[in-house]
């Protein structure tokens, strides 16, 4: 909940501020036939902003007079197409590669020099400060990790202000400043935020207020290459945080995108393997010791390779106890941390001083525990082999530090509290060393971090929950490795691999990507058969508790997340029953008045509208005076033919040079331009508008009598952002459309408010 700061919006609002419903049907005088008890508002509260339901349904099929024919193109314009799109792709792993390299390098070199507990605690609470401030005053959207609303953005759901120039630059400096605070946070959850950020920006041509409008960007003016783009950089950030090209392209499949397709799958591969070029490029310039510390882990961040893995049957069940363990422990850590967001919210509604008290509190509990717990642990004497080369030390570098202990001797909690995140998992991971750490010290380091993970995730500040879970998870992992050290030849640093895998995945609930990271981190593929069990059976474990942390989040947001697989109970209800649930939907005419679609905008707040024709003649074989459904046509299409005063003066259809000369592509790409903004006169109104040029005529459609389960799926699949629901029979008289679906009509919770007879069976079901 690095997150609470977007949770301020659940706070009532007054009413002024507040949009309109979207799907609320009402015109000046409402047509209702029933008592609208089924709540479907594509709206989602996300901070202060209301999130608008997006999707490809329109993009895919645009209008057939603006939609891109290559077969009418020159082949240079298809292949500076292409090409765009490729560079685009480099660009976004090449930038996303720098600056995870500047992250790093800022990280190592300002935590690796403090000493002191009063310097200790001052420069982090400077730090926890500088990080906070950046993200309350400037960008409040950049607190957390953001993959929560990356992946309700890429499952359709618009998340206003989180991938801007401002949340860019603020989750940059504000991940240095959060992490380099010693905060029980990592950088590898802001480093898809930053990948993310980068793609859309590099998709709209910059910022907002400073976009560049070359031609070949409208190319790239559309939701489908922004998604595409974005999951690149989702996929570029992990690898970036873990330098694991394949595990970055496999969790954007499993975690992070809805829509898959190949060609998606080689331009995210493409931008990983650029992140890891120049990631390597740097390291290996760091390595002349020009970056401080930097560069010293290689592009393995976590090697075991030298240990070589003998494992016999019995060596299972200890796997199995680690995979259990982990499941149930993931799941405990969820329900904790689900009532701590909720109690942050609180706390952060307040305003922007408590949000920076409640940082700065954090910050101090942090450093005091980090800073005197190890006083607790007893001193161990370094081995005879090291004494006088790096054990023990006292700097910023070294694997043992003395702190309290007498010469030649270590305080192994020290060694992994008094370093950084990635050289505390080292250690831990360390192979061969089954003396190097008591297992008091491993108890009191996982009872910590645990207590400091929940505190700490939902303050105003940038934030990841990937590494401090692979510091729970090694430490309880290396424990177990410790107690079953008789009956095992597993190594202690690979059962901390094991730990850390389970807590992962009995946590964030993924398995395919999170074993190919851990390979990647590990450098062992050994470990992978052992690593899938565990895997396997921590998720399994998990799911029979609660859902996935980034499932909480996305609730507590009030997102409208679509799940893949629709509820049991759904396959008893038809679309046409749904729509009855609804109020009439809300068709316009082919050729329409001025005043009627003024009217329909300002009364209602619907994004899209069926568009049909009268009186047309049918095809044989049809009865006689039936309605054509001509397809669907959005607002903000609607809004744009006002603003250009595509008005007729008598009721005619217009051809297609008419629209030509009136309209371009991007005119019609625009978002943003609300009808309020847009003045007809009174003579204006009595004028007519076509809307046929401007109508997507192949929009998605099912006939009514389609269970929602399947109608469900389509949506999902598809990436729809409305459906339209036609009539199982075809006569006169009978309507073309009966209704259309959105999102939230599709949301289980809706349903059941409005069928309470289902809550009932699913009750009995359960």
């Amino acid at each position: 909940m690095a997150e609470t700061q977007n949770m301020e919006g659940t706070a009532p609002v007054a009413a002024e501020e507040e949009e309109r419903d979207p799907e609320s049907n009402s015109l000046l005088q409402p047509l209702i036939k029933r008592s609208r008890t089924l709540s479907s508002s594509p709206l989602a509260i996300v901070g202060t902003k209301v999130s608008h339901i997006e999707s490809l349904d329109y993009e895919i099929n645009e209008n057939d007079l603006f939609k891109h024919d290559w077969r009418r193109r020159s082949r240079i314009e298809v292949l500076q197409y292409i090409l765009m799109k490729w560079t685009l792709a480099f660009l976004v792993g090449f930038l996303t590669g720098v600056i995870a390299t500047l992250i790093n390098l800022s990280i190592e070199n300002i935590a690796g020099y403090m000493t002191g507990f009063i310097y200790f605690t001052g420069a982090n609470l400077a730090l926890t400060l500088f990080a906070t401030f950046l993200c309350v005053m400037f960008a409040p959207t950049a607190a957390g990790p953001g993959i929560p609303e990356i992946k309700a953005y890429l499952n359709g759901v618009d998340t206003p202000n989180m991938f801007g120039a401002a949340p860019l630059i603020v989750k940059i400096f504000g991940s240095i400043g959060a992490v380099s605070a010693g905060l029980d946070l990592g950088k590898e959850g802001p480093l898809v935020h930053i990948g993310a950020c980068i793609s859309s920006l590099l998709a709209q041509g910059g910022p907002d207020n400073h976009r560049v409008k070359w031609k070949w960007m409208r190319y790239f003016n559309n939701d489908r290459d922004r998604r595409d783009l974005i999951t690149c950089g989702s996929a570029a950030g992990v690898c970036a945080a873990f330098r694991a090209p394949v595990g970055g392209v496999l969790f954007a499949l499993e975690e992070v995108a809805t829509w898959w397709r190949s060609a998606l799958l080689w331009r995210t591969f493409f931008s990983t393997a650029i992140v890891v070029v120049v990631l390597r490029a740097s390291i290996e310039y760091c390595n002349s010791g020009k970056c401080g510390l930097f560069g010293k882990g290689g592009l393995i961040m976590f090697d075991v390779s030298d240990v070589s893995v003998y494992y016999h049957l019995l060596d299972v069940v200890p796997v199995v106890v680690i995979g259990v363990i982990g499941g149930l422990l993931g799941s405990l850590y969820n329900h904790l941390l689900h009532k701590v967001l909720i109690l942050y919210n609180l706390i952060n509604q307040k305003g922007r001083i408590c949000k920076m008290l409640l940082s700065l509190s954090v910050a101090l509990f942090t450093s005091v525990c980090l800073y005197f717990l190890p006083f607790l642990a007893k001193c161990s004497p370094c081995d005879s082999d090291l004494l006088g080369t790096i054990c023990p030390s006292t700097g910023g570098t070294g694997n043992f530090k003395q702190f309290n202990c007498p010469p030649g001797y270590y305080n192994d909690l020290a060694s992994i509290l008094h370093t950084s995140n990635d050289d505390a998992v080292r250690n831990i991971f360390s192979t061969s060393t089954p003396n190097e750490y008591h297992p008091t010290s491993l108890l009191i380091h996982f009872g910590l971090y645990c207590i400091l993970s929940l505190f700490t995730f939902g303050i105003a500040v940038p934030s990841g929950l990937f590494l401090p879970i692979i510091l729970m998870g090694s430490s309880y992992g290396r424990l177990l490795g410790i107690c079953a050290a008789p009956y095992t030849k597993i190594d202690q640093g690979l059962y901390a691999v094991l730990g850390a895998a389970a807590l992962m995945a009995g946590s964030m609930r993924m398995t395919v990507s999170l074993c190919v990271i851990f390979l990647e981190l590990t450098n062992n593929l050994l470990l992978l058969p052992i690593t899938m069990i565990v895997l396997l059976i921590a998720k399994t474990v998990g799911d029979c508790f609660n859902p996935s942390i980034y499932e909480i989040i996305l609730e507590l947001k009030g997102l409208p997340f679509l799940e893949a697989h629709p509820e049991p109970w759904m396959r008893n209800l038809t679309v046409g029953e749904l729509a009855d649930a609804k109020s009439p939907v809300v068709v316009l005419c082919g050729v329409e008045k001025v005043a009627r679609i003024v009217e329909v905008l300002r009364n209602t707040t619907h994004n899209g509208f069926p568009v049909v024709d009268q009186g047309v003649t049918p095809p044989v074989g049809c009865p006689s005076g039936a309605t054509e459904l001509h397809g669907l046509i959005l607002r903000a299409h609607l809004v744009a033919a006002l603003k250009k005063k595509w008005f007729l003066s008598e009721k005619r259809r217009t051809e297609e040079w008419e629209v030509r000369e009136k309209f371009t592509s991007v005119d019609l790409a625009e978002r943003g331009i609300t009808i309020e903004e847009v003045i007809v006169t009174k003579d204006e109104m009595e004028l007519y508008m076509d809307l046929h040029p401007l109508t997507n005529t192949t929009p998605y459609t099912v006939v009514e009598s389609m269970s929602v389960a399947k109608a469900m799926v389509l949506f999902r699949q598809v990436g729809l952002r409305h459906m339209l629901i036609v009539p199982k029979y075809q006569a006169a008289g009978v309507p073309p459309v009966v209704g259309i679906l959105t999102r939230q009509d599709l949301r289980a919770s809706n349903i059941l408010t409005a069928f309470p007879h289902l809550e009932e069976t699913e009750r009995k079901n359960k």
